[in-house]
């Protein structure tokens, strides 16, 4: 069963302000993670131009032949109704301590023997102000170490956004690299189908490659703003409130530590 009228105790707010993140368990019933699977399989089987635009053919790299979905609530009505899944919502405004907005949505499907990726930092890309972004990742598969499921370095989450170097493409399908810092390290957290890990925007995270041979790593991840924030990357605008009405914060200039403006299609 799923959960509803979602209060967190104030040990897991506290939990979430000082490690970073916060995994709530069953936000998402069996029969609701069912219905994910069964429109991403339907669209694993298309083109979705700007959205997903697979290599029916591709043999060499199994992300080439399902990459992840960017932005499904933009044409999928299930991707935005999940989205705004009420329960994920009240997490979030928990942690907030304001109403959240909906910025972005993606799909990963992360089929066996796919790469990675480099650990990095979420508010380099969705560049929220004031505030920050936090990112409901959603296990749609049961996530572990062997089939790629995600890392959190703790306590991160307080370290300024920092400018990445280059992650290697050998291991990670997406360019960007943020070094932890020294004696920290990122640790593995193993999540059950339907439940969701919270993170803070700063927090810095990435996953290994999916080391086994039958078994997928599918993910719905979304990402939301708070909503007193002035700005926002461009690319994900417009964001939406809980009753689905869209919100169209500034468009955020802002270079950031690297001093320029990062192609968002780079990132997660």
């Amino acid at each position: 069963m799923t959960q509803t009228g979602i209060t967190l105790t104030q040990e897991e707010k506290d939990f979430f302000e000082r490690e970073g993140y916060l995994v709530v368990k069953g936000l998402f019933s069996t029969e609701q993670v069912s219905e994910i699977v069964e429109t991403f399989e339907d669209i694993s089987k298309q083109t979705v131009p700007g959205y997903f635009e697979p290599d029916m053919e591709a043999d060499d790299d199994p992300l080439k032949r399902y990459p992840r979905v960017m932005h499904p609530h933009r044409f999928n009505e299930t991707a935005r109704k999940y989205m705004l899944h009420q329960p994920v919502l009240q997490v979030l405004a928990d942690l907030y301590g304001e109403e959240p907005l909906a910025a972005q949505s993606m799909y990963y499907y992360k089929p066996p023997g796919s790469r990675g990726q480099a650990l990095h930092q979420d508010n380099f890309y969705l560049k929220v102000e004031p505030g920050n972004c936090i990112a409901a990742w959603t296990a749609i598969d049961a996530a572990d170490e062997e089939n790629g499921g995600l890392l959190v370095v703790p306590k991160t989450n307080t370290l300024d956004i920092s400018c990445p170097d280059v992650a290697d493409s050998q291991e990670s399908f997406t360019t960007h690299y943020v070094k932890p810092p020294k004696d920290q390290k990122a640790m593995p957290v193993a999540m059950d189908k339907g439940d969701v890990l919270f993170f803070n925007g700063n927090l810095i995270h990435g996953s290994y490659r999916n080391k086994t041979k039958d078994r997928f790593r599918r993910a719905f991840i979304c990402h939301y703003a708070n909503s007193s924030a002035a700005s926002i990357s461009s690319h994900y605008r417009p964001l939406y409130n809980s009753r689905g009405e869209e919100v169209m914060l500034e468009a955020n200039p802002d270079g950031g530590p690297c001093g320029q403006e990062f192609d968002a299609t780079y990132y997660h």
